[in-house]
């Protein structure tokens, strides 16, 4: 039997400037009359709630507010949130902020419908049905949660991050309104920016869903590389590689900011369908070791990836180079697929994304203990286009450090 791909995605996409106004009636014509908002403190201070709240409840939606929002939620504030989804009688949970809180508010919308604790649902395909009502309104432009089917906790008692991977988990509503970016420093801009550009390219270096690692007959939760997915990620990446420099340096750069949100969404779409790969197998245990932020570990790992991968992906990565502005006329395919690789150290030194594993906190005793916990990270690894060995994976982060 030959391997068929799937494409899964958010319910409905409302994407806009002043999108968030049309919140409250989208909620409304669901038929449901009571949501919980879940955020966080940075997101209420900077005046980004109230007109959340504001569109809700001129529609008719009663609203309350949990806003203990975490930047690696924890298994904790999920039950907090679940407790007090519950007390509110919330027929709908509303994430509100970057993609930490729509990940918070996916894993409470999981245990208010199927119950027990999220540590049960780490993992791919554990969630056993569809999940209660869920809304996400991102305002950061980098992880795409309010498109895919993944969840990122933090699980302090056992000090690992960990996954809640189904795609029950994708929101019956993104409403994604750049408007709502302006206030994002450029800190966070850039991380946020850098991770979705990760998300584009794994997405198009990904391994060809003719070669997963899986029987045929099985449709695993990540598909491999499809037509469609290779879409997305290129015009991400052609999106960001134009606009992430203003985003980060002039932030009230409403076009740039409308292109580095759009750039999300697709990148988003692309890699929860596609996959991710060597890049986010990498940063998991660097995380814990050096509790950077998800976004600068993608970003400070992801040239080092690329250029490992070039030997199995040499013209995608020239095409990725195009997008990014570089011009690769007359150039032999490695030379234009190194290229892309320059590119994006570039990048990062533009944004201020730290460039070596040094500067995040991490040791060069380190290394050898990421190197074996990736090795052991099949889900990830199995979607790289190119094998790895702890060895090969060790010298890998000797190179970044």
């Amino acid at each position: 039997m030959e391997r068929a791909w799937s494409f899964h995605t958010a319910g409905n996409i409302v994407f806009g400037r002043g999108a968030v106004a049309r919140l409250g009636k989208l909620v409304q014509q669901m038929g449901l009359e009571r949501a919980l908002v879940v955020t966080d403190k940075a997101i209420v201070q900077a005046g980004l709630l109230s007109q959340v709240i504001s569109s809700l409840v001129d529609a008719g939606v009663a609203a309350e507010v949990f806003d203990g929002g975490e930047p690696e939620p924890s298994l904790s504030a999920v039950n907090l949130c679940v407790k007090q989804a519950k007390e509110a009688g919330a027929q709908v949970l509303v994430g509100l902020g970057g993609g930490s809180n729509i990940d918070l508010a996916k894993a409470a919308s999981v245990l208010l419908k199927h119950g027990g604790s999220a540590r049960k649902y780490l993992g791919e395909d554990k969630v056993p049905g569809p999940i209660w009502p869920l809304v996400a309104v991102p305002t950061t432009a980098g992880t795409g949660s309010e498109v895919s089917g993944a969840s990122v906790l933090a699980d302090k008692e056992q000090n690992v991050r960990g996954a809640i991977l189904s795609n029950f988990l994708r929101p019956l509503l993104a409403l994604v309104d750049p408007l709502l970016t302006l206030t994002c420093p450029p800190k966070v801009t850039a991380d946020a920016g850098m991770d979705a550009l990760t998300h584009a390219i794994e997405a198009y270096l990904a391994i060809d869903f003719r070669y997963m690692d899986a029987p045929a007959d099985q449709l695993t939760f990540y598909s491999g590389r499809t037509p469609l997915t290779d879409c997305l990620a290129l015009e991400a990446i052609r999106l960001i590689g134009g606009n992430i420099r203003l985003a980060v340096h002039q932030g009230r750069n409403l076009e740039a900011r409308e292109k580095m949100h759009l750039a999300s969404l697709l990148a988003g779409m692309a890699f929860s369908n596609a996959a991710v790969a060597l890049v986010h197998a990498l940063e998991y245990p660097i995380g814990v070791m050096t509790s950077c932020t998800h976004g600068a570990g993608n970003a400070l790992l992801l040239p080092y990836v690329m250029r490992y991968n070039l030997p199995t992906r040499m013209r995608e990565l020239a095409e990725v180079a195009v997008a990014l502005g570089e011009d690769v006329d007359g150039l032999p395919e490695r030379e234009a697929a190194e290229l892309a690789v320059d590119a994006v150290q570039q990048l990062k030194e533009d944004v201020g994304i730290p460039m070596r594993l040094r500067e995040l906190g991490m040791t060069e005793g380190q290394i050898s203990e990421a190197a074996q916990q990736v090795v052991g990270n099949a889900r990830l690894m199995r979607n790289n286009p190119r094998p790895a060995t702890a060895a090969q994976l060790a010298a890998l982060l000797q190179e970044a450090f």
